[in-house]
């Protein structure tokens, strides 16, 4: 995974790494705490291993972030950060931008490969072109042009493009601000979060240049992002490098 890092670098991301093996794990501050101390073991592990990768990520754009709290499912960060956040396998990543808080952001870690019967949870009847009949993810550098997808990467590519897509990957659900939260989690006047609603076959993937591929809400097509799916071992990581083309933030995310 840090070998990304020169790759994100030049996207203006930076990357976060952090593992559920780290000796000594601790919240960063009393909600952390209370939201890891309802966790079961393995989850609550996970759950800091998270928020240690987005403060990382953070870092690695110059800027610095103390306890990253919950609403309902979503993390919240303070204004002006943001950052998206994946786990896999004991590894959590995440990655975060320092300029353009309205950009999209977003990021998935695939380190198991799906086999090709989880197309239908994925992907729809016109997605199905889009797949290659190979068992396992690219290995070496740039996709060939033409290649096709393994069920894998398109699973990732439409994971992180729904985060950003959604605000999954923000902290922010769809038309809430960084800081707009109260002290026992709920928005204003005291709204609960709501959980979003759909799946990933109500995104559409299709290719793009230097291979890259673009997913767009079916529902909206305007809003649309870039992203890049690139290996890592015998899995993939998937993250949203923008808007798609011609997009500006606004439409992108709504």
């Amino acid at each position: 995974m840090s070998a990304l890092r020169p790759l994100l670098a030049a996207a203006g991301l930076g990357l976060g790494i952090a593992t559920v093996r780290e000796p000594g794990p601790r919240p960063a501050g009393p909600a952390e705490a209370a939201a890891a101390a309802s966790m079961p073991a393995r989850r609550r592990l996970e759950f800091l291993a998270g928020r240690r990768a987005a403060r990382r990520a953070l870092r690695a754009v110059g800027l610095h972030c103390g306890e990253i709290p919950r609403w309902g499912r979503l993390p919240v960060f303070p204004p002006g950060r943001a950052a998206s956040i994946s786990h896999s396998a004991g590894i959590a990543v995440a990655v975060a931008r320092a300029a353009g808080p309205g950009l999209p952001l977003g990021c998935d870690l695939e380190l198991r490969p799906l086999p090709r019967a989880a197309a239908r949870l994925v992907l729809r009847e016109d997605e199905e072109e889009l797949l290659d009949d190979r068992d396992e993810p690219f290995h070496a550098g740039s996709r060939p042009t033409g290649a096709g997808w393994t069920v894998t990467e398109l699973f990732s590519a439409k994971e992180a493009a729904w985060k950003a897509l959604v605000g999954t990957g923000t902290g922010t659900g769809p038309g809430l601000g960084l800081a707009c939260l109260g002290e026992a989690g709920e928005g204003p006047q005291g709204l609960r979060p709501a959980r979003p609603t759909g799946s990933l076959r109500d995104l559409r993937v299709g290719p793009a240049e230097d291979g890259l591929c673009v997913v767009r809400l079916r529902a909206d097509p305007a809003r649309a992002v870039r992203v890049r799916v690139v290996p890592v071992g015998t899995g993939v990581f998937g993250y949203v490098l923008g808007p798609s083309p011609g997009l500006g933030p606004s439409a992108a995310l709504g």
